[in-house]
């Protein structure tokens, strides 16, 4: 293929990822981003492919990667996916830490004088990049899937540790530039090695609390880790790929780490910074009113006005068909219902948002946690559907709580709360909620899809008892 066509190819490629994010940015615009997305890459594999040797090869893997990408992404469920993305992330870090191993045992001809020391760079770079990655998402996995724990675990002197291995590696990198066979081949192996364990070190310090921050932020190492392998094999549409899926990523971190009032630079150093006084778990006592499904069928026939907040346990449940449902019945009868989404309900960035869209709920009546807490005081009824840390008084009211000083969603500021929930188990981030035990709050456990399936029956008999025409009588 000639290089004016891959350049276009390229350009159009480029494009068409750029209009991606813009069309991922909205919901209503998401799945047109999408296939937009999926023609930037096919454009891509196609150009790429035209310039390069060894065709059987290429097809055969390219193959083989669209049939595990398709099998795996059907086949995962909607929990799952901060572990997939996770997953992806490994992958991405991976090829990089591969393709810096490659370009160094076997290093283009063409370069001579300064480029070759320029290649070393962004070999040395790159293999960094990538192996922290790795090693980051691998954690991140096993946080998320409980294989390892949740909470923040910080290793004594950690800070002094880091630094150490942030400047042994900076060290190696001097006479890695000038190595030649295996003395290069050594270096670049040992600070793979240290790489890896900084890897491990900075995500094992983020509390789980803080989990939706760093998978995307691991997204964003793995733009960079693709940008630096574009570097390492001189692919313009790599770098701008990899830069795209970079910017993005952490410009989306530090949104969220406003949302969160967590420290970007804590969170991108591994909790650099905090102490393990918040760490602590606090325990909280008291006595939980439970409720049952007539009850709140009860309470939302006599209100106006109804929130739902839903969270990571609606997402277990799959019980999203039925909220949406209940939700059409109460806007029939006049009712305002709206949905209350906080910036890390779940365990990733829009979690819920997709949830919900998947259920055909109106786009208009989701809104963010900043546009409906202050809301939330004159609301007749909220329900809390599955959410635990997303709702916890204690990031307003505990100074020495793990997640003190976190936005949180309001709730028990309305006129009743009616939370979903199968026990008074403490949310992903280890803390107990105080919440349970108001005098406001009612306690509906069980399973949510079960209960919600409950409270819709009932409002669908009800609703179907109102619309029923009076027979007329006629006089005899």
């Amino acid at each position: 293929m000639e290089n004016n066509l891959v350049t276009t190819a390229y350009i159009v490629a480029s494009a068409l990822f750029i209009l991606s994010l813009a069309g991922l940015s909205q919901p209503e615009t998401a799945t047109r981003g999408n296939l937009l997305g999926i023609l930037g890459m096919a454009i891509a594999f196609a150009a790429t492919a035209g310039i390069s040797q060894g065709y059987p090869i290429q097809i055969s893997s390219i193959g083989l990667g669209v049939l595990v990408g398709v099998l795996a992404a059907a086949r995962v469920a909607m929990t799952d996916m901060p572990e997939m993305v996770a997953l992806l992330n490994s992958f991405v870090g991976l090829a990089a830490v591969l393709v810096g191993f490659a370009e160094y045992l076997q290093p283009s001809a063409a370069l001579v004088g300064g480029d070759v020391t320029i290649h070393r760079v962004e070999i040395y770079v790159g293999v960094f990049i990538g192996i922290v990655t790795f090693t980051g998402s691998v954690v991140a996995v096993a946080k998320l899937r409980g294989w390892v724990p949740s909470r923040a675990v910080l290793l004594p002197a950690r800070h002094v540790f880091t630094l150490g291995m942030l400047g042994a590696m900076t060290v190696l990198g001097a006479p890695f530039l000038t190595a030649t066979g295996n003395d290069g081949l050594v270096i670049l192996g040992a600070m793979t090695a240290i790489g890896a364990v900084f890897g491990i070190v900075i995500v094992m310090a983020i509390g789980g609390a803080d989990m939706a921050v760093v998978i995307s932020l691991l997204n964003s190492y793995s733009g960079l880790a693709s940008a630096a392998a574009g570097f390492m094999l001189n692919n313009d549409l790599l770098i701008i790929t990899g830069a795209l899926v970079g910017s993005s990523g952490a410009i989306l971190s530090y949104i969220m780490c406003k949302g969160m009032n967590r420290s970007f630079i804590n969170v991108l150093l591994g909790g650099f910074g905090a102490t393990a006084t918040s760490t602590g778990k606090t325990t909280v006592e008291g006595s939980a009113t439970s409720t049952n499904t007539g009850e709140v069928v009860d309470l939302l026939a006599n209100a106006q006005s109804v929130v739902i907040v839903p969270g990571y346990g609606m997402a277990v449940a799959q019980a999203q068909h039925a909220v949406a449902e209940i939700t059409r019945i109460l806007r029939a009868q006049g009712k305002q219902v709206r949905f209350g989404i906080h910036p890390v309900a779940g365990r990733m960035p829009g979690h819920m948002n997709v949830l919900l869209a998947e259920a055909n709920v109106p786009y208009d009546i989701v809104l963010e946690m900043d546009e409906i807490n202050e809301d939330l005081a004159t609301t007749d009824v909220v329900l809390v559907v599955g959410a635990n840390d997303t709702v916890n008084p204690s990031a307003k009211h505990d100074p020495t709580s793990p997640i003190a000083g976190m936005p949180v969603m309001e709730v028990w500021g309305a006129g009743t709360v009616v939370v979903l929930k199968r026990g008074l188990s403490s949310g992903y981030a280890g803390v107990d909620n105080p919440l349970f035990f108001n005098d406001n709050t009612l306690m509906f456990f069980g399973d949510a899809k079960a209960n919600v399936n409950g409270i819709l029956a009932q409002l669908s008999s009800a609703a179907a008892v109102e619309t029923k025409p009076t027979p007329v009588l006629s006089a005899a």
